[in-house]
């Protein structure tokens, strides 16, 4: 329920500009597995960042009138790359706000898009688009232009696409099986051998055919083969409401940092090596009553209304079609009433990785259905920096492109924002301090 399993993560080095006192640390050796125990008391950390630019606008620019910000990542120089999935383009913008080049546009031919829908922006300029309607990543270089088509591997089951996470070398991207879905592909030959983990794979796109190996194992809540029905389409049971997450990050030395379970850890592994920290805050999952189950059905209820008209969502894709805002309602609806519920509640409901080697874990709120309480701050050396108070700051999730997106170099972050009327901006500040 709470289980600690393996996986893998990295060592580097911390964001300078967040100088705080650093908690002594208590390290037990578990096989080759270190484990760091954090403390229990939060730290007040109150960072201060400084807006540096914000595009994005009715009135702005013509380029800037985006239709759909899905999604943003920085590049080495500090560039901003946004992900305009509405008209499947990407546009670069410079360290100062102004327009540079955009890419990409819907089509057969090459660097053209059928079904877009996961960006990852190298260090180096270079950009991954992952494609469910080509089963294949495009990669372009430093400049926009095309490079190559890299397809997909072939596998048993539905294609389920999550979100992807650049590689600090430029040479793969990393994904999650298990992670929030951004698109899906039904068909193919039925899976015959269900998930018993939820692996973060390295997609290597140095070939014709992408090549995958398992970077770390996560945990599978009810992951038992003979729990699984033979024949399921996904290979992967049902996510139960307040269940364990399985998110992960990328350090800047190329391991992961992740989260698979309903306790405070945080595993980090490393790619040939496996897992070998965890990290532990000693905090303890609430548990689901009859109460907590109601507050929750009618906060998706309320959410849906409050979303009904919204012309920017739309659904996830299937086969490569965006269902209509009718037939994503309707299955919101369903899914609803079809709930199941998990005996406790995750502390970690995100987690996102700096460029310097911070981990950011954002816990829920008193309310065990806000998933935006505090922030604990870590590094990848396993230490405790503090924490931000509930309220401060929203990490963004793939499903829910609002708040902190990406992070960038020289404390630079990009947030997605939304305005009354459901026009989305990009605003990018800088961590001055604290």
């Amino acid at each position: 329920m709470r289980e600690v399993r393996s996986s893998s993560i990295g060592v580097g080095s911390v964001v300078g500009i967040i100088s705080v006192l650093l908690w002594p640390l208590t390290a037990v050796s578990a096989g080759a597995q270190e484990v760091i125990e954090l403390p229990s008391e939060d730290r007040r950390l109150e960072p201060v960042f400084e807006e540096v630019y914000r595009v994005g606008s009715l009135s702005g620019e013509d380029w800037e009138q985006f239709g759909n910000v899905r999604m943003v990542g920085f590049d080495g120089a500090g560039q901003l790359y946004i992900f305009d999935s509405q008209d499947d383009r990407i546009f670069v913008v410079s360290t100062n706000g102004e327009f540079v080049r955009a890419f990409g546009r819907p089509g057969d031919g090459p660097g053209e898009f059928r079904s877009p829908d996961a960006l990852a922006v190298m260090r180096d300029g270079r950009v991954a688009i992952a494609d469910i309607g080509h089963r294949a990543y495009h990669l372009f270089d430093a400049h926009g232009e095309f490079e190559r088509r890299i397809r997909m591997p072939s596998e048993p089951g539905n294609l389920r696409l999550t979100e992807l996470l650049p590689d600090p070398g430029g040479q793969a991207v990393y994904s999650v099986v298990g992670g929030q879905a951004l698109g899906l592909v039904v068909g193919g030959s039925v899976r015959t051998t269900p998930h018993t983990t939820r692996p973060v794979e390295r997609i290597m796109l140095t070939a014709e055919v992408a090549a995958k190996d398992t970077v770390a194992e996560g945990w599978l809540p009810d992951g038992d083969p003979n729990s699984l029905p033979i024949g399921d389409p996904m290979g992967l049971p049902p996510q139960k409401t307040f269940g364990p997450l399985m998110l992960a990050g990328v350090l800047p030395d190329g391991s992961v940092a992740f989260s698979d379970s309903t306790a405070y850890t945080v595993k980090i592994a490393l790619p040939g090596v496996g897992l070998w920290r965890i990290l532990k805050r000693p905090l303890q999952p609430i548990p689901v009553t009859n109460r907590v189950i109601e507050a929750e059905k009618q906060r998706r209820l309320e959410d849906l209304e409050a979303q009904s008209g919204n012309a920017g969502g739309g659904g996830i894709v299937v086969n490569g079609v965006r269902e209509s805002s009718q037939s994503s309602r309707r299955r919101a609806l369903e899914r609803i009433e079809a709930l199941e519920f998990f005996e406790e509640v995750s502390i970690i409901r995100n987690l996102k990785t700096g460029w310097d080697g911070e981990i950011w874990v954002q816990r829920h709120g008193e309310d065990p259905a806000d998933r935006y309480g505090p922030v604990d701050v870590l590094d990848m050396d396993g230490r405790y920096l503090g924490t931000i108070p509930a309220g401060t700051i929203r990490l963004q999730t793939p499903v829910r492109p609002v708040g902190l997106a990406a992070f960038g170099p020289d404390g630079l972050a990009a947030f997605i924002e939304r305005d009354e009327m459901d026009v989305k901006s990009v605003v990018v500040k800088r961590l001055v301090g604290r």
